[in-house]
């Protein structure tokens, strides 16, 4: 059905699409080609299917888009050259502060969902990882902080694994980015002119987001990456391996690597470990025993009076560790990314 949006002219009714399809029929095809070949295909997709839905575009939603058009163009130039508060003050100068503040709020809203590696986010991992292999780490850091963690899992295949180490280890540091900054890196891998930054600091980067990431690709270029982080920073390497793997994680080894795991701990060590512990994890503990095994660990616990947190999680950060060592050690294997298989 044809839309008719000759009483809708206010800007809080239309959609970015919307917009971008006014401002397209407005230039005409010539100039409105220039601005598509910036786009994604499933962008222009949206802007030629809304072009096709309208029949008729009112004056007063022609000039509030040219306007709202201006106004971003200025305000994106202004934060390229000087960041968020030169925008404002650039803004603040042309139309007086009310005005500014009042324009710069609705700029910051209407481009918040294109902004900060919004290309980047959608690009293939194979060609993404070609590209981002002669750029800093630092940079890296910053584009696959920002990534989904498959998507970053993905990439980190593309690179080589020291390479990848280095990376890792500064997604792991990281704590708060600048949007600014996030606009520079996308516009310096993508040439991109047409971004803004949304305000404040945004999330990204810490042990938690490379734990989720290496929780994703294959054992061997995880044992790789973190090889090279545990050289860099003990200390760190060891904080995100114990995100990558929680007692109650428990549950994801085989049979054969439970009974290889029960041989090197305590019973005592273990009912404690199993007090808080999930009637999964205990059914996975109790399926690898013998029955004498069994019923001599039932017994440990029905004989273990009340225990302190910290005691517990002290034993299942124990039993992790353990873990860790007959699988560094390839006694046991801890579910990671699938990994080849070998015959």
């Amino acid at each position: 059905m044809a839309m008719n949006l000759a009483r809708t002219h206010q800007l809080d009714q239309l959609s970015g699409a919307q917009k971008a399809a006014i401002l397209c029929m407005v230039l005409g095809s010539e100039s409105a080609s220039l601005i598509t070949q910036k786009l994604g295909p499933d962008e222009v997709e949206m802007i030629s299917f809304e072009i096709a839905r309208m029949d008729r575009v009112s004056t007063e939603a022609t000039e509030a888009v040219l306007a709202e058009w201006i106004e971003v163009m200025m305000a994106a130039d202004s934060i390229a050259s000087g960041g968020l508060e030169f925008a404002r003050e650039v803004l603040e100068k042309a139309f007086g502060p009310t005005k500014a503040a009042a324009m710069f709020r609705r700029i910051v809203e209407q481009i918040s969902e294109t902004a900060g590696l919004h290309r980047l986010r959608n690009a293939d991992p194979q060609q993404l990882g070609n590209m981002l292999r002669g750029e800093h780490p630092q940079t890296v850091a910053l584009i696959l902080a920002h990534l989904d963690p498959t998507h970053t899992a993905q990439v980190l295949k593309e690179l080589d694994p020291q390479f990848g180490a280095e990376v890792v280890l500064r997604v792991a540091r990281m704590e708060k980015v600048s949007p600014d900054m996030l606009v520079l890196i996308e516009r310096s891998i993508l040439t991109e002119t047409d971004l803004a930054p949304t305000q404040g600091l945004t999330t990204s980067g810490g042990p938690q987001v490379v734990a989720e990431v290496l929780n994703l690709v294959t054992p061997s270029l995880e044992k790789a990456i973190m090889r090279g982080v545990e050289e860099r920073d003990p200390a760190l390497s060891e904080q995100i391996r114990n995100l990558m793997f929680v007692f109650e994680d428990v549950v994801s080894l085989d049979d054969r690597s439970i009974q290889r795991l029960l041989r090197e701990i305590d019973v005592k060590e273990l009912a404690l470990a199993l007090k808080s512990a999930s009637n999964e994890v205990k059914n996975k503990i109790l399926g690898g025993m013998s029955q004498r095994a069994s019923a001599a660990l039932k017994e440990e616990m029905e004989m273990l009076g009340p225990a302190r947190k910290r005691d517990i999680e002290s034993a299942q950060t124990a039993i992790v560790a353990m873990i860790r060592k007959l699988e560094d050690a390839g006694e046991i294997v801890v579910g990671g990314g699938a990994d080849d298989l070998v015959v």
